[in-house]
């Protein structure tokens, strides 16, 4: 988890929250000009980073594990108030955003944010050393998780296309549900020593140790400010997202783009501070914190988006598709086994972080050129 920042009432993670809430209830049910519409977006991607920050610091002065807790359900809120958004104003041409959104999320993740610490890792030590234990744990959850709530549809024949019926889609969302919170179990109680960061000597794993950062927990005043800011940026978020949901999906389709294009953009969109977390992490010599970032931000982001839509799917028109195509099924497995490589030795050097930065190129390419 990122460190919260000290900040002062006219810091912009204030005051955007509350400007994104202020144009909401302007714009709300006006048709909207190009020019208010490049606003809202802009105050729209400001609430969603004021908001992880917000829960960031929450969630440090509650502590583990309800403060990774925290901040993965503030996230997924985000993801799920978009993609829910979307798909309402989207109709029929949005049946699988739920999917290409996950999706995104994971190339993102395990080949976008983990090629890059790496690559940050092995430039500063030639070197980068995790605790391939952890990390491991993190990459067969992300697999499991991915499978039976991606993958499957795909092959069930209960239904034609790539479908769950309705009690295969609740048994995949308890089953990511309990999986993530298994994983969240692991990583802070049973064996949180397996998610610690660890020293490098001349490139070689030294002692683990629990953390660099002693930073004080925020105040009461603080933690409550932060409360209140963080239920505004939620709200702004989903409001100013419906405002601007049509003309994202306008957009996407006048540029000549697959659909998927916008659960890449929402993905990007939910996901770039836990990658700017975990790029200051991996500089700092912080791999293990920097890949908890990048995996557990997959984790919570399939498992618990699968849930919250399967839930969400009770009342929202049309179908839920969930099932990969061919393509993403290719690149999902091929990030498993190339992830799986990368992680026993549980050391990587610049040609594992130049695979993985090859397959997230690989994505964004067949994501806009399929």
């Amino acid at each position: 988890m990122a460190n919260p920042i000290r900040w002062s009432i006219a810091h912009w993670t204030a005051v955007l929250p509350v400007l994104a809430i202020g144009v909401l209830a302007i714009s709300w049910g006006r048709s909207l000009s190009a020019s208010a519409v490049i606003v809202i977006a802009v105050l729209l991607a400001g609430a969603v980073l004021a908001a992880v920050h917000h829960a960031e610091i929450v969630a440090h002065r509650v502590g583990e594990p309800f403060g990774s807790l925290i901040l993965a359900v503030a996230v997924t809120v985000i993801e799920v108030a978009l993609i829910i958004t979307l798909m309402i104003s989207g109709g029929s041409k949005t049946q699988s955003l739920a999917r290409d959104t996950v999706f995104a999320a994971v190339m993102i993740t395990c080949n976008g944010i983990l090629g890059m610490s790496l690559l940050a890792g092995a430039l500063r030590r030639r070197v980068a050393i995790f605790n391939s234990e952890g990390t491991g744990a993190a990459l067969a959850t992300i697999a499991t998780i991915a499978t039976l709530s991606l993958v499957l549809p795909t092959f069930t024949t209960s239904r034609p296309g790539p479908e769950f019926t309705p009690p295969q889609l609740a048994f995949a969302a308890v089953s990511s549900l309990l999986l993530y919170a298994t994983f969240i179990t692991v990583q802070t109680v049973r064996h949180r020593d397996d998610f610690l960061p660890i020293t490098t000597v001349d490139g070689g794993a030294g002692e683990v140790i629990e953390s660099e950062d002693h930073e004080s927990p925020p105040t009461n005043r603080q933690t409550m400010i932060s409360l209140g800011l963080l239920l505004i940026a939620l709200i702004a978020v989903v409001g100013n997202a419906k405002s601007v949901s049509p003309t994202i999906e306008r957009g996407v389709a006048a540029a000549g783009l697959p659909q998927a294009v916008v659960g890449v953009i929402i993905a990007i969109l939910v996901l770039t501070p836990e990658t700017f977390a975990a790029l200051k992490a991996a500089r700092r010599d912080r791999m293990q914190t920097s890949l908890n970032l990048a995996l557990g931000s997959a984790i919570a982001s399939i498992g618990l988006t699968i849930p919250a839509i399967a839930v969400a799917s009770l009342w929202l028109p049309g179908h839920l598709l969930l099932g990969l195509d061919p393509i993403q099924m290719v690149l999902l497995l091929l990030t498993v086994v190339v992830g799986v490589l990368t992680v026993v030795p549980g050391r990587a050097t610049l040609m594992q972080a130049g695979v993985h930065l090859a397959l997230f190129a690989a994505f964004i390419f067949l994501a806009t050129n399929p």
